[in-house]
């Protein structure tokens, strides 16, 4: 399989989006609490990845504080991220590790009961990068049938997040995703036919994710956190046509203090107007109609010619 390095190029297809709203912005909670590596889940080590233990060792047995630190989210965080959004009646999508979400019921039902897209974020939150093909596939399955099990309908979005080279053709190939949001590739959807079916893509986003607070390189208080959201979605809505993804996790954002910052995020772009906040799949549904799989060539053209996009 050849990299695409093109894309749409000079002149990217863009969305055009309800009531002319000039971006679309994304909501994800990360519920992955439960799910991570740890002894308790017939793992060797334990969990080092994405806490406020930066840089933590893994260790052949329990890691107490580390466990601790994820359960933080699943208790209290979810919750805090759960009521701000609610509160304010807005849709989002939660990127749900099947593994975590058999351990909450409560969690998974308050993410049915207010509306939310429930996609997959696969089985196990573990890196998948040499995990064999084989048993990444059972896993994919065992997702869905997970996933279908506790909401009552199979998944429709897909994120792995620590993928392996074959995760992108597994889910193709799987063939019931809407689309795929394994690629951080561009500022808007792409259709993928380099294995076999047609895929939608949706892309992410790691820059505007909490994940760069606990990061060496990353972000250090809500503030910085508030700021780079904010410059991101009012580049965006300059530029017209594109959408914005904000990651959030509950061990992480769903904290006080940087709560007020997604919060602040939230009445920001509400108060602006120029923002349609939209599930994942309202997006790619959108899009799909819009933008149907023309073979292997990308649609181009902008419906905001004329302006200064």
């Amino acid at each position: 399989m050849m990299r695409d390095l093109v894309g749409y190029g000079a002149t990217p297809r863009l969305g055009v989006w309800p009531e002319g709203a000039r971006v679309a912005v994304n909501f994800v909670i990360n519920y992955e609490e439960g799910a991570e590596n740890s002894v308790l889940n017939g793992d060797e080590l334990s969990e080092g990845f994405l806490s406020d233990m930066v840089g933590a060792a893994r260790h052949p047995g329990r890691a107490m504080a580390m466990e601790s630190l994820y359960e933080y989210g699943s208790r209290a965080g979810f919750w805090r991220l759960h009521r701000l959004f609610t509160e304010r009646k807005l849709p989002l999508t939660v990127f749900g590790v099947a593994a975590a979400m058999e351990q909450n019921p409560q969690a998974v039902e308050a993410m049915l009961k207010a509306g939310w897209e429930v996609a997959s974020h696969g089985y196990r939150w573990i890196d998948y990068q040499y995990l064999p093909e084989e048993l990444e596939a059972e896993h994919i399955a065992k997702a869905i049938a997970i996933h279908t099990r506790l909401t009552g309908s199979r998944p429709l979005g897909w994120y792995q997040g620590r993928t392996s080279p074959n995760t992108a053709r597994l889910v193709a190939q799987e063939g019931g995703f809407v689309y795929d949001a394994d690629s951080y590739a561009d500022d808007v959807p792409y259709w993928d036919a380099s294995h076999g079916k047609p895929q939608l893509i949706v892309p992410y986003s790691l820059d505007a994710n909490d994940m760069k607070i606990v990061a060496l390189n990353g972000f250090t208080e809500g503030e910085q956190f508030f700021r780079y959201l904010r410059d991101t979605y009012d580049q965006l809505a300059e530029e017209g046509g594109r959408m914005m993804s904000v990651g959030l996790h509950g061990r992480i954002a769903g904290r006080p203090g940087r709560a007020r910052a997604v919060a602040r995020f939230v009445d920001h772009v509400l108060a602006d107007g120029r923002g349609w906040i939209a599930t994942r799949l309202d997006i790619a549904q959108l899009w799909s109609a819009q933008n149907p799989f023309n073979g292997d060539r990308p649609l181009q053209g902008n419906p905001f010619a004329g302006e200064d996009a």
